[in-house]
């Protein structure tokens, strides 16, 4: 399935923004890469891709990014924010001190599912999807505690793994590192939605 979308922008500033560039392209959807708040004034939607949390918060700092992404979310631009851009998107994260946006009424443990060597994939079970997802975790955050407003579209072990606030959602996995669309489709679906 195809979208209309106008544009949609991945926070470019450090991670696995290019594999979420290529699903948005396979989708139909026109992409930016979104490094300065300037980007983010011809954007329609956003991805913040995995990587190192406290090094795109540090990043968005110097770059100036952290208010420009608090206003264009708060004024309902849809969002997915994956592993480390699920934490950056959070209101707490409870090991350590980083920038964060604050978009997602959660608190947050960051590599809470192990090291780089014990990643591992999982399917998952997604509220409205049919089919599992396979989920793949990569020092995975884990949500400790989600805000009335959150609703959890996925668990694994017994905790939430994709939340979705608003216009927000956000997963503990990377959906861009499987051949499954379906997450990606979620945001270009909510903004034709909208």
């Amino acid at each position: 399935m195809t979208s209309s979308v106008r544009r949609v922008g991945v926070l470019a500033l450090q991670g696995d923004f290019r594999e979420h560039l290529s699903v948005l392209n396979e989708l139909g959807a026109h992409t930016v890469e979104v490094r300065v708040p300037h980007d983010l004034e011809s954007v329609d939607a956003l991805i913040v891709p995995g990587g190192e949390s406290t090094t795109i918060g540090r990043l968005a700092t110097l770059y100036g990014m952290i208010e420009p992404l608090r206003k264009h979310i708060k004024h309902g631009m849809p969002t997915l924010g994956t592993c480390a851009g699920m934490i950056f998107l959070a209101s707490r994260v409870t090991d350590g001190d980083q920038p964060l946006i604050g978009a997602l009424e959660a608190s947050v443990e960051r590599n809470a599912f192990g090291r780089q060597n014990e990643s591992f994939e999982v399917d998952i079970p997604v509220k409205g999807l049919g089919d599992p997802v396979r989920a793949v975790f990569i020092r995975a955050p884990l949500i400790e505690e989600v805000g009335d407003g959150v609703e959890v579209l996925a668990r694994h072990r017994g905790r939430p793994v994709f939340v979705r606030q608003a216009n927000v959602m956000a997963t503990s996995f990377h959906p861009e590192l499987t051949e499954d669309r379906r997450i990606h489709q979620m945001l270009l679906d909510s903004l034709e939605a909208g």
